[in-house]
């Protein structure tokens, strides 16, 4: 199913300068390029990876790197961005049977010493839920998406607060975003944060809904939702798929 269409512009990683800024080749030139995620994207982040990217206008970068190219010509969508939009246009559509006939209610949630990405209105009542981006690849078929590839502090102050809201009787929830093409399954990546690994076992048996969808994006900048569900699993650990 469609979700976006982006104005997609081909390049060539070369390496990335900081957190938030990588250098591209495109067209012949050397470009700088907004990086939106925070996690370590080595998987994706080697010289000579075919990228894509979006032309953006004013500030310190020309363009935002939006995906890397992947499996069958398909991106991995690295733009948190651009995740949270094709996400959101898929709960307008209808597209999420663990979201059946909900709504944005409002978005940045404010919960004591955190914000919350999402209020969601439903037919039983609201959830507060937290979208994280799982764009790191395991298994031996490399079937996974895997959250996160290094250790976050923020995660865990999220899935902590989600745990004490579902402890005083509210509907909380932690989706994943598996931006890969052919994943099948999630998993939390142990190795990479393994207090992230043990949280979301210990949300999970205290209430919290643990979901995750996939999507990924055509060469021609069509985001696709490639699965709205994926398969929960917590407390085996999988190295990454070389």
């Amino acid at each position: 199913m469609v979700l976006l269409k982006l104005p997609i512009v081909k390049g060539e990683f070369i390496e990335r300068i900081n957190r938030f800024v990588g250098l591209v080749k495109i067209n012949g030139e050397i470009k700088r390029a907004l990086i939106t995620n925070t996690g370590r994207l080595e998987e994706f982040m080697v010289k000579g990876r075919k990228c894509f990217c979006t032309p953006k206008q004013g500030g310190k970068t020309d363009f935002v790197l939006v995906a890397f190219e992947d499996k069958n010509s398909k991106g991995a969508i690295i733009d948190t961005r651009i995740q949270a939009k094709a996400f959101e246009r898929a709960i307008e559509l209808n597209l999420i049977p663990w979201l059946n006939n909900c709504s944005i209610k409002r978005k940045e949630v404010t919960i004591r010493k955190s914000r919350l990405d999402y209020l969601f209105e439903c037919p039983n009542g609201e959830i507060y839920a937290e979208m994280k981006s799982a764009v790191l690849r395991g298994g031996k078929k490399g079937e996974y998406a895997m959250y996160p590839d290094c250790p976050s502090l923020r995660g865990r102050k999220h899935i902590r607060e989600l745990i004490e809201l579902s402890k005083a009787g509210k509907r909380a929830m932690i989706f994943f975003i598996g931006a890969m093409p052919g994943v099948e399954k999630f998993k939390p990546y142990s190795e990479g944060d393994p207090e992230i690994a043990r949280l979301l076992m210990e949300a999970n048996k205290a209430g919290v809904e643990i979901r995750a969808l996939s999507i990924s994006i055509l060469s021609d900048g069509t985001v696709i939702l490639e699965k709205p569900s994926l398969k929960i699993e917590l407390g085996r650990i999988f190295k990454l798929h070389s």
